[in-house]
C-alpha cells in the first residue's frame, strides 16, 4: 500500500507572505508561547544515568488508549513550540503523550559524562520498551522532530520487524549528517548554527566541574571554548566522547538514511524542500523505499515549520498531518 494515496499529507500551503524558509523556521518561537501543564518522571537507565519524561495527560495503569512518544531535536525539550503543539494535539485526538528528554536536554544535567547525539537510539529502546511493559494494551506510536526524527528512523531500522510501534512519524531529520553540517555553515543558516552550537558547548562546561574531559578524551576548557561550527563540536566532543573515530566516522554511522530500506514498520517522513539546516541531497529516492515507508515532501515549510493560515491566525499544519497518518493505525 502507499502510505501517501489519497492523502493530504503533502498539501502544506504556506501562510500569504510567510513563504520564506526562515520566517517559517523562527515564527513559532514568537507566536506560540502558550504554557503546558505536564506531569514528571524521571526514567533511571541501565548505565545509572537518567532521562525526564513528560506527561501530557498521563494513562492510567491498564489502560487500552493509544500512547504517541515524542522525540525532540537538537537542544529542544518539552518548551519548544513543536513539542506543546503535537502533545496539545495528541491529548485532544483523544490519545496519551509523553515527551522523552534526551539526556542533559531537561534542564537537569545528566549524571555521566556522555550526552546525547543523532544516532544514540539506546535510550529511546530502553524507554519505548518500558513503555511497553508499563501499558501492555495500549498501542504505541512514536513522532520525532529533527535530531530525533533521524534517531528515531534509524532505531526503527534497527529494530525491524520487532518495533513495538505501531507506526513513526519524522519530521525534518538530517538524513545526512554531513550534508547537514556543512549547509547550515552557510548564509543565514549560520545563526542556527551558532545558537545551537552555543548552546552545546555551554552545557560541556557545565560538566566539567564532575568530569576530567581532559584525561577522558583529550578536550580541554579552551579547547570546547573556541568551538564554532557543529563539524567543530563533533569532532572534539560527540565522536570520541560516544566511540567515533572522528566527525565523519559519527556522521557516517549515525546517518538515517542509510538504514532506511531496513524500516518493516508503518512510517512516514516528513521534510521540506527548503530546509535552511538541509539540502534536497538527504531526500531518499521514494521507489528505493519499502512499501511501508512513505515521504512526504514540501516545496516550503522550512525546518520544522509548516506554517499555514495567516500572521493573525497562524495554523501548524503539522498538528494535523501527523495525527492524520497515526490515526490509521490506532
Amino acid at each position: 500500500m502507499n502510505l501517501l494515496q489519497a492523502s493530504s499529507l503533502s498539501s502544506f500551503v504556506p501562510a500569504p507572505g510567510l513563504g520564506n524558509p526562515h520566517v517559517q523556521t523562527l515564527l513559532p518561537r514568537f507566536i506560540n508561547r502558550r504554557p503546558l501543564d505536564v506531569n514528571w518522571q524521571e526514567l533511571t537507565l541501565p548505565d545509572g544515568d537518567f532521562v525526564d519524561l513528560s506527561w501530557y495527560n498521563k494513562p492510567a495503569a491498564g489502560s487500552r488508549t493509544p500512547i504517541v512518544a515524542v522525540f525532540h531535536g537538537l537542544e529542544g525539550s518539552i518548551y519548544s513550540p513543536y513539542a506543546r503543539d503535537i502533545l496539545r494535539t495528541i491529548e485532544q485526538s483523544g490519545w496519551h503523550g509523553v515527551l522523552m528528554h534526551f539526556r542533559g536536554c531537561s534542564g537537569q544535567i545528566n549524571r555521566l559524562p556522555r550526552s546525547y547525539h543523532s544516532g544514540e537510539t539506546g535510550d529511546a529502546r530502553y524507554f519505548l520498551t518500558w513503555l511497553r511493559q508499563q501499558y501492555p494494551h495500549a498501542p504505541l506510536a512514536a513522532v520525532g522532530y529533527s535530531l530525533g526524527g533521524n534517531m528515531l528512523l534509524k532505531l526503527q531500522a534497527e529494530w525491524g520487524g520487532k518495533s513495538p510501534l505501531q507506526a513513526a512519524v519524522s519530521v525534518s531529520a538530517p538524513l545526512k549528517l554531513d550534508v547537514c553540517a556543512d549547509r547550515i555553515n552557510q548564509g543565514f543558516s549560520r545563526v542556527y548554527e551558532r545558537h545551537l552550537v552555543k548552546s552545546l558547548v555551554t552545557a560541556v562546561l557545565a560538566k566539567f566541574s564532575n568530569h576530567d574531559y581532559e584525561q577522558l578524551i583529550g578536550l580541554t576548557r579552551q579547547r570546547i571554548e573556541k568551538v564554532r561550527t557543529f563539524r567543530q563540536f563533533d569532532e572534539c566532543f560527540t565522536a570520541p566522547m560516544h566511540g567515533f573515530a572522528d566527525a565523519d566516522d559519527y556522521y557516517r554511522q549515525s546517518s538515517a538514511f542509510g538504514y532506511l530500506g531496513d524500516i518493516q514498520q508503518p512510517t512516514l517522513i516528513i521534510q521540506a524542500y527548503d530546509d535552511p539546516f538541509m539540502t534536497p541531497a538527504v531526500l531518499p529516492d521514494p521507489q528505493q523505499l519499502p512499501d511501508n515507508v512513505g515521504l512526504a515532501v514540501s516545496p516550503r515549510g522550512g525546518h520544522v515549520g509548516f506554517v499555514s493560515g495567516s500572521l493573525a491566525r497562524p495554523h501548524y499544519w503539522l498538528t494535523e498531518a501527523v495525527p492524520d497518518y497515526l490515526a490509521r493505525f490506532f
